[in-house]
């Protein structure tokens, strides 16, 4: 599998170039495209009678509750799986029987498939991906002035998650470029992902015709039939059912266009507790696990095997205000819990990397921390929001990315295995050294110096005077020169030129027609 490559591969047809050698500053030495593998063992915040008491309520709030499908083809689709539908309510009930059969079909592991082959990506089993921040509706500009999101600042942030190695995956829209007509914004936003980077990307499920654009165009800058597309995952859509226990139309037209061509589907319902769900922990994991399921049933109803991930979201509003609350200890504890219902079900998880903190200051670093450790000690497959995130979602940010890009390196660093052997365990060396004696100059550490430890790029590890002499530069100061600075060095990565005119000629035409109107 070509992303368990050690080094960047030098083979494929349409790569991005090796930006190993940079004209101007010399940027931080980063740690090679490549995904981690969870080493660990998750953590187990639930006894496994008490994910099962979950799971059984789950299953009493489809049958007995339901859920509103407000789709009429999704109601077609769950009353020919053999589902209750009310019609003149749009509530359906599923019976728990349908929901286990949908359970034995979801793949538990698959690949997704990028137009430039180096950065294909496996998702599941104990493989990780680290996507940027989606949706955000505003961005901080180099001035650092918080703005509506533009095309300009759209494009920055793709260019920037295009030269950090930690990010896998473009996972949304890094700020949503409000200047572009909502009728054709998902036509430019598509050519500028897959021009300014060579990363997979996620589609928005806004109806069904913006998807079949969106498969079009991977399917153009692949290179490939639509026979190959539906074999191959290649792009990823995420749903958020309409908490509490509704699934609208835009959502369930894209769920089911995307399952008819084997794409995968997050269903991640948006569950707040104490907002949008039930104030304690256990009330609002199990609203959660109930929309889940119904969603993957819906999927595995329209095509059985096609590829699902189960999307863990749940945590709590500051009942102060109302505000969403991320990186808080409730949090931590759903996230490593919503992980361990994908170990019960053997599903793909997705968990997210979030804070709630409109500075980057300490309180963006440490509710960014938390929401890691959750989502990683939670066994995540796809982390969403994984560089970039801020103000509770509302605000993406270059600087933050830089920032986030440390942080998932070191993760990655932290998951990397220990080799322990004669050459490792250094009893020779020990016994070189002796009692009250200093390893700096034996062999075994000249050796292995340069590489030996995990080195940040954004952490000042000099004692204070030397630190002080400099200018006495603090984290976010150096993450905003730092993300200037790898701008500065962005190049495009090539695509071949026929395919890149024939996406072009794609999109004027659907551009020329129209694009898709915003009623659904």
């Amino acid at each position: 599998m070509t992303e368990t490559h050690d080094e960047p591969a030098t083979s494929a047809r349409r790569r991005g170039r090796d930006r190993s050698e940079q004209r101007g500053p010399r940027l931080p030495e980063q740690r090679p495209f490549r995904q981690p593998q969870m080493r660990l063992c998750p953590t187990d915040v639930l006894s496994a009678d008490e994910i099962e008491s979950i799971h059984e309520a789950s299953l009493t709030i489809l049958e007995r509750i339901g859920m509103e499908f407000l789709c009429p083809e999704s109601r077609s689709i769950m009353r020919e799986l053999g589902a209750d539908v009310d019609e003149s309510t749009h509530r359906v009930r599923i019976a728990r029987q349908l929901v286990d059969q949908a359970l034995t079909t979801v793949p538990a592991e698959f690949t997704l498939h990028s137009w430039n082959p180096d950065r294909h990506v496996r998702v599941g089993g104990n493989w990780m991906v680290f996507g940027t921040v989606g949706s955000a509706p505003h961005f901080i500009d180099h001035d650092g002035v918080r703005r509506t999101g533009t095309r300009e600042g759209f494009r920055d942030l793709l260019k920037l998650a295009q030269m950090l190695n930690a990010v896998h995956y473009i996972a949304g829209y890094p700020v949503e470029p409000i200047d572009l007509h909502a009728s054709v914004r998902h036509l430019e936003a598509a050519w500028d992902i897959l021009t300014l980077t060579d990363k997979g990307f996620h589609c928005y499920s806004l109806g069904r015709q913006k998807n079949r654009d969106c498969l079009e165009m991977v399917r153009i800058a692949r290179g490939i039939d639509w026979a190959t597309l539906d074999r191959e995952p290649s792009l990823i859509t995420v749903v958020n059912t309409n908490s509490p226990l509704r699934l609208d139309v835009p959502m369930a037209q894209g769920m089911i266009e995307f399952a008819q061509h084997n794409q995968p589907v997050v269903v991640t319902p948006f569950t707040l507790a104490g907002a949008m769900a039930p104030i304690t922990l256990a009330g609002a994991l199990a609203q959660q696990n109930a929309e889940a399921l119904g969603g993957i049933t819906l999927i595995q109803a329209v095509n059985p095997g096609a590829p699902t991930m189960y999307g863990g979201f749940t945590s709590n509003v500051d009942m102060q205000s109302g505000a969403p609350a991320f990186g808080t200890p409730e949090y931590v504890r759903t996230a490593m819990i919503g992980g361990q219902l994908c170990r019960r079900y053997g599903l793909p998880y997705r968990s997210s990397n979030v804070c709630a903190a409109n500075a980057l200051d300490a309180q963006a670093a440490y509710e960014s921390v938390f929401s890691l450790w959750g989502a990683v000690m939670g066994g995540v497959n796809f982390l969403m929001h994984g560089a970039g995130w801020m103000e509770g979602g509302l605000l993406a940010s270059l600087d933050k990315m830089l920032l986030d890009a440390d942080l998932l390196q070191m993760v990655s660093a932290m998951l990397d295995p220990v080799t322990v052997d004669t050459d490792t365990l250094a009893i020779d060396t020990i016994d070189e050294v002796g009692p009250g004696g200093h390893f700096f100059g034996t062999a075994h550490t000249q050796a292995r110096f340069r590489d030996a430890f995990y080195r940040p790029m954004v952490s000042d590890w000099r004692n204070y005077e030397t630190w002080a002499e400099a200018g006495s530069p603090t984290a976010d100061q150096k993450a905003h020169t730092l993300a200037e600075r790898f701008l500065a060095a962005y190049e495009e990565p090539t695509m071949d030129p026929e395919i890149k005119a024939e996406l072009r000629a794609f999109v004027d035409r659907r551009v020329a027609e129209g694009g898709v109107p915003t009623d659904f």
